[in-house]
């Protein structure tokens, strides 16, 4: 049961009551349904805050049953019998109440009853008609069906004191209590036909003005109340005053807050800017402002979370949860912004969504892909038309609470306009030391977005200026192997494919043949997006089959896989048994994984030109300038070769755009290899930058690089000695199937292939 003490008002039986939800959970501290018990007190003292006690309130009280809860936020409570408060007392803690209940007692036969109620609306109609606000009542009087339904509802209006109005609570008869409102009601009749004595006649007059007045008061306070609690007629005014009143808005904000209220109502629903005012007090009013308590997280129920979510991703998980025992421990968010760096479909934004379930947090993404407006982040100022709140706050907005898991989606991929840079506006955002009084342009307040766990999420980091760089520690995501993806099929993307369509295990069987196949010539990006996609694709192709054959069983194997997908296979590089000199395999890292890439090379007549295809960009063209004198220093008897030919450079796949330093070693080795005339072996396969001094530097996306050449059936890889470190990312499965040679210099990788061996073998005989 909830009890509702009630203050300078008396509820009355058989009535319906709005109350809202707030402040009726906050009675009753427990969760509210339909069904719910309700019982009235009516409070004896003035204070909005009485001791329940028996002192404190009137002996009757009214008992009344919830009957819905709206989406509004409303509760409706149908008001039933009169009870008796027999006592209240605390047992084990609980407030409990000793109850009568007090029926009506009909002492008037059906007839009777029916006249006096006609008598009683004659009379009423004739009294309220003497006021202006009469009106507003005639159309009700005509509704009532029954004397007590009349009696309860003219209690409220004619009555003037709360002991006026308990009087006619307290009384069971139903004849008394009409004689007693008839009574109120003819004593102000009288006062306007009798004429008393001129030393009477100032008492009488001030009499009559008064209980006016009252009863004036009495019906605009009521109308007031009906306003504000029924959902359907509460004004946008009285509704932002409610909202202002309970949020916990900094001062700054209330402050705000109250200002565009008044100036709303000073406008008025007619002003062409109450819309503005409007979307802008929603908007504001509806932010969470409270800053949620910290709950401690159990790490070993996180760490389950994500391993069921997703495969592998060790390093990814480990600091995960190092970041969440950090938080335990100081019961606060670190601090730190976490970006994820990985090709597409590697898991970086759906990792996001584990994290938010991990940490027992609302989720929330954002997508910064293309943007170029200042705007999209900070907002638009309200002096603008349809102006509106950045993402960030629109995030927060939407998710409820002022401490979710964001995450900024394609942090690399934002743009830069004479709009202004997105990029520079994110910087207050995500520095801790500053993002706790972060002020939105829309909103022009302060608000605290220190308790947010950002985790921003990216391609690469070249896109992303350094000094927004620097505020994020990189977490990199390394491309999945086939035994990674065959796992990630096998135990994620296949049952979930299966619940997508409909189909069961019963009717479906995908054999790991079958996977391997899909896996090593239906994809060839890092990731496994383009994997599911496939898988989808079967799953549609048997379901067509199964719905139409009124088949039970179906098997897909490595051989069957092409009878269902009209995908045509990928078709991967290669190495080539047979191969001419001036021909040596490069490794390339794209924002899709990595790939092979040939480097050949040609000598033709003519006078020492340099002709260079392939779509190279301005970085590889410097490569094969510094690889060209590289050579020329290394051979110096073969510099009659290059001023009486030209030397044709030529990047296969010449549609793609191509550049960065890593294939410098393999252009000084393909040109060593033209101007020597001595063949590279297919199988072997090199990265690396060079300098003019013939030093071999360090590279990116050693992993990925790695991966390519173990699916081209590279079985030798030359990589910087620098590099060596970054092999302890590089899962077990590749190195063990590859001979890494780490190498300092253009010489050592000549003399490794052969080439310098070879040459000099050659010019001694």
């Amino acid at each position: 049961m909830v009890i509702i003490p009630v203050y300078n008002i008396i509820i009355l039986p058989y009535t319906r009551i709005y109350l809202q939800m707030d402040k009726l959970k906050g009675v009753a501290e427990k969760e509210l349904h339909e069904g719910n018990q309700v019982l009235f007190l009516i409070s004896k003292k003035q204070e909005e805050k009485t001791l329940l006690e028996m002192d404190s309130f009137y002996s009757i009280g009214v008992m009344g049953t919830i009957k819905e809860i709206n989406d509004s936020g409303f509760a409706i409570v149908q008001t039933s019998e009169r009870v008796r408060i027999e006592d209240i007392h605390l047992e084990k803690g609980h407030i409990q109440f000793g109850l009568t209940k007090l029926p009506d007692v009909s002492d008037m036969d059906e007839k009777t009853e029916k006249l006096k109620l006609n008598k009683l609306k004659t009379d009423l109609n004739d009294f309220v008609s003497k006021f202006q606000w009469g009106t507003l009542i005639k159309g009700v009087i005509l509704e009532w069906k029954s004397l007590s339904e009349m009696i309860c509802a003219m209690s409220m209006w004619l009555t003037i004191t709360n002991k006026e109005r308990y009087n006619l609570l307290k009384e069971d008869k139903t004849s008394i209590r009409a004689d007693m409102i008839e009574n109120i009601m003819y004593e102000y009749m009288e006062m306007e036909e009798v004429h008393l004595e001129a030393e009477n006649h100032q008492e009488m007059e001030n009499k009559k003005i008064y209980r006016e007045a009252a009863i004036k008061k009495q019906m605009d306070y009521l109308q007031k109340e009906l306003d504000n609690l029924h959902p359907e007629n509460i004004s946008d005014i009285n509704k932002f005053e409610e909202k202002i009143k309970k949020s916990n808005m900094n001062d700054e904000a209330r402050k705000e807050a109250t200002k565009i209220l008044n100036r709303m109502k000073q406008e008025g629903e007619h002003s062409p800017e109450f819309g503005m005012l409007y979307d802008y007090l929603d908007f504001i009013t509806n932010l969470c402002w409270e800053k949620s308590p910290y709950k401690k997280i159990n790490l070993d129920k996180a760490e389950k979370i994500l391993d069921n979510d997703h495969y592998g991703l060790k390093k990814v998980k480990k600091r995960i949860i190092e970041e969440i025992a950090v938080m335990n421990l100081k019961r606060s968010v670190n601090g730190t912004i976490l970006l994820f760096v990985g090709p597409p479909g590697t898991g970086k934004t759906s990792i996001g969504k584990s994290i938010a379930t991990a940490m027992n947090r609302e989720y929330v993404r954002v997508s910064l892909g293309g943007i170029r407006d200042e705007a999209d982040i900070r907002g638009h100022r309200r002096t603008y038309i349809g102006a509106m709140a950045g993402r960030i706050m629109n995030g927060i907005s939407k998710c409820g609470v002022s401490n979710p898991v964001m995450v900024l989606d394609e942090v690399d991929k934002l743009s830069t306009s004479y709009q202004g840079d997105p990029a520079a506006a994110l910087l207050e955002v995500l520095d801790s030391e500053q993002n706790n009084t972060f002020t939105d342009h829309y909103l022009n307040v302060p608000y605290d977005l220190s308790d947010v766990v950002f985790i921003c999420t990216a391609n690469s980091t070249d896109g992303i200026p350094e000094a927004l760089l620097n505020r994020m520690e990189v977490i990199e995501f390394n491309g999945y192997t086939p035994i990674h993806k065959f796992h990630i099929a096998k135990n994620y993307l296949i049952p979930k494919a299966y619940e997508k369509v409909g189909i069961t295990k019963k009717n479906l069987t995908i054999t790991d043949g079958g996977i391997k196949r899909l896996i090593q010539d239906y994809t060839m990006e890092s990731g496994v997006r383009s994997l599911k996609r496939v898988i989808d694709t079967l799953c549609r192709e048997v379901a067509v089959e199964l719905d139409k054959n009124n088949s039970t069983k179906i098997e897909i194997t490595a051989k069957t896989v092409d009878n269902y997908l009209d995908i045509k296979p990928i078709h991967h590089d290669k190495t080539k048994s047979l191969r001419n000199p001036g021909i040596v395999t490069g490794l390339a890292w794209t924002k899709g994984g990595g790939e092979i890439l040939f480097i050949e090379s040609l000598f033709t007549k003519g006078k020492g030109k340099i002709i260079m295809t392939g779509k190279l960009g301005e970085v590889m063209k410097e490569s094969v300038q510094i690889a060209i004198s590289l050579v020329k220093s290394l051979f110096p008897e073969k510099a009659k070769l290059f001023e009486e030919n030209d030397i044709h450079i030529h990047v296969p796949e010449g549609a793609v755009p191509k550049d960065g330093p890593s294939a410098g070693i393999t252009l000084t080795t393909a040109i060593a290899s033209l101007v020597t005339g001595i063949k590279v072996s297919p199988h072997i396969a090199m990265t690396g930058e060079v300098s003019l001094r013939g030093n071999v530097m360090p590279i990116g996306g050693l992993n990925e690089k790695l991966m390519a050449a173990q699916r081209a059936g590279i079985t030798t890889v030359y990589i910087p000695k620098d590099n060596i470190i970054d092999l302890k990312d590089v899962s077990k499965e590749i190195t063990d199937k590859l001979e890494i040679i780490p190498v300092e210099s253009v010489k050592e990788v000549l003399k490794e292939t052969s080439i310098i061996k070879t040459h000099n073998k050659r010019t001694k005989q």
